[in-house]
């Protein structure tokens, strides 16, 4: 007799052969809202390619393999030599190759080269986060390398370049290139002035040996690396340079790897602890002690794709759970029609868009790159970047419950988005750097809170919880007694403001309405599924659902 026990029914079939950007109301629209007319149909067009390519059933393989299969540190050959080399499964390659030809390296020399890249970003994170961390590294070393002129007209076409070639060769016989950097060192953590990673000059001008150790360094198979030293003996500022993996002649330079990290979540994603040896060359990069200038416009571009990144786990894991409770039956009819399952949907869908939004609009300052903008991004981005970040692990975290049991499986991909979840809260500054960052402009550039305050206040008027908490927000910022131990408060705030700004500028009236009353005002509580009920829920949920065509 044929065994019935295992018929299988009331299953949703897999969220597969989408296109992520389209399926996407909210990023959609951004793109639309911040690319010039002339430009969005070739704009919508790529990213509709990279989005169809998302969510296509190889892109989701290559993730999984990536991050089963993790990479493996080989520090000699058979014979005995040292190499220090990390070998990577071939989806990594498959991944990083795709993100590359698609420009996910190159937003410093298209027009609204910005935005298409974080909507971009924001797509193909969705098939696999970890090799975010080498894209995101690669486009944030060019704004560095341009304080020297000549190191720029070498190295920025390699690293914009659309052509992904791995190994490790001379740079000049490399149709492309990828950056990394070396910054953190065990005794300082996020406080790169405890460096003691020292740099002895050459004969050649702004040529050094580097003696030291690092002990966070990312995609330790770049091509290059940004690192931080002093002079021996000084006890005074940093400098910066660039250290090739390969030196011209064709040799190795001195770079070895002690460990790859055995972490939380990012698992496809190498990340090392690295020793100079005396011996290793490097270049420096602009002016001798200005090492933290050097590097300041490069934190700034990787701290909005931590935004960016964060925004992309949230989406996923959205998307997820909406598609699941979308085909799921309880009691007799779908979850996502169970109003208590709805509340939470929409709940979710809020904190979404709101990060997609915010991605989006500091993406579009860096493309208008005016002194007005400039100043913006210098407030706005490490209050985003402190909030949005510290919002992915909980709503992860309630994505993954929407789908139950299912989701605490491997094979439903939710726990992959769970354990990446907390990253970028720590990647380029935990959240007190952020908020302490938010400070430090706020007593040192005037402009900054000027420009900030001129952006929220283009949606004054429009609704009475949002000027409620603009007017809160003035009150925090005029009593600076304290104020440090405040400054979490003050960058939620402020985040939550310009959230909310953007949305009952852009978004629907009744996204924008359950998000200032839920995140505004008070009416809400303090975990996901708890709007008022009065709201229009079921709009919010069908605005976000992907809907897989066919």
């Amino acid at each position: 007799m044929a065994a019935t026990t295992h018929t299988v029914t009331n299953q949703p079939p897999p969220l597969v052969g989408y296109d992520v950007f389209a399926a996407d109301a909210a990023l959609a629209e951004g793109v639309g809202r911040h690319v010039p007319p002339a430009l969005l149909e070739e704009v919508r067009g790529e990213l509709g390619e990279l989005g169809r390519a998302a969510g296509s059933a190889h892109a989701q393989r290559w993730g999984a393999l990536a991050n089963e299969q993790p990479p493996v540190l080989r520090t000699h050959d058979r014979y005995g030599h040292r190499v220090d080399e990390v070998e990577f499964h071939p989806a990594w390659h498959r991944l990083l190759g795709h993100a590359v030809s698609a420009g996910l390296t190159d937003a410093w020399s298209r027009p609204a080269g910005h935005v298409r890249r974080t909507a971009g970003f924001l797509v193909w994170t969705q098939a696999e986060a970890g090799h975010g961390c080498p894209l995101s590294m690669t486009h944030a070393a060019v704004p560095a390398l341009r304080a020297d002129p000549a190191l720029a007209a070498e190295w920025e076409p390699l690293l914009t370049s659309r052509v992904y070639e791995p190994g490790l060769r001379p740079v000049a016989e490399k149709p492309g290139a990828l950056a990394g950097m070396a910054m953190t060192e065990k005794q300082g953590g996020s406080d790169v002035r405890a460096t003691t990673t020292v740099a002895e000059p050459l004969s050649s001008d702004g040529e050094y040996v580097l003696t030291g150790h690092k002990w966070f360094c990312s995609a330790p198979m770049s091509d290059a690396f940004l690192v931080l030293a002093r002079s021996p003996g000084d006890e005074g500022e940093l400098s910066c340079f660039l250290l090739p993996r390969v030196l011209p002649d064709g040799s190795r330079n001195s770079f070895r790897i002690q460990r790859l990290k055995d972490k939380l979540g990012n698992r496809s994603n190498a990340s090392a602890e690295v020793e100079f040896d005396g011996t290793t060359w490097a270049r420096r990069v602009g002016e001798e002690g200005r090492g933290v200038a050097t590097i300041i416009e490069m934190v700034a571009a990787t701290r909005l794709d931590c935004v960016t990144g964060s925004a992309a786990v949230m989406r996923q894991a959205v998307a997820q759970a909406l598609h699941h409770t979308a085909y799921r039956q309880a009691f007799g009819r779908p979850l996502a029609d169970q109003p208590l399952m709805r509340n939470v949907l929409a709940d979710l869908a809020l904190e979404s868009e709101a990060a997609t939004a915010l991605a989006l609009r500091l993406a579009a300052a860096y493309d208008a790159d005016t002194e007005q903008e400039r100043a913006f991004l210098r407030m706005a981005v490490p209050a985003a970047k402190y909030w949005v970040t510290k919002r992915c692990t909980p709503v992860a975290a309630e994505a993954l419950e929407c789908l139950g049991g299912n989701g605490y499986v491997e094979e439903s991909g939710m726990p992959r988005l769970l354990r990446e979840s907390p990253l970028n809260s720590v990647w380029e500054g935990s959240g007190n750097i952020q908020a302490l960052d938010v400070l430090r402009a706020l007593r040192r550039e005037p402009a900054a809170l000027h420009a900030f305050l001129t952006e929220i206040g283009t949606a004054r008027g429009a609704d009475h919880r949002l000027d409620a908490a603009i007017k809160e927000m003035l009150t925090e910022l005029a009593d600076l007694e304290g104020i440090e131990a405040r400054a979490r408060r003050l960058a939620e705030r402020m985040a939550l403001v310009l959230q909310g700004s953007l949305l009952v500028r852009y978004a629907p009236p009744e996204v924008a309405d359950a998000f200032c009353a839920s995140r505004l005002g008070t009416d809400h509580g303090a975990s996901f599924g708890t709007l008022p009920p009065t709201l229009g829920l079921r709009a919010i949920v069908e605005r976000a659902r992907p809907v897989v065509d066919g």
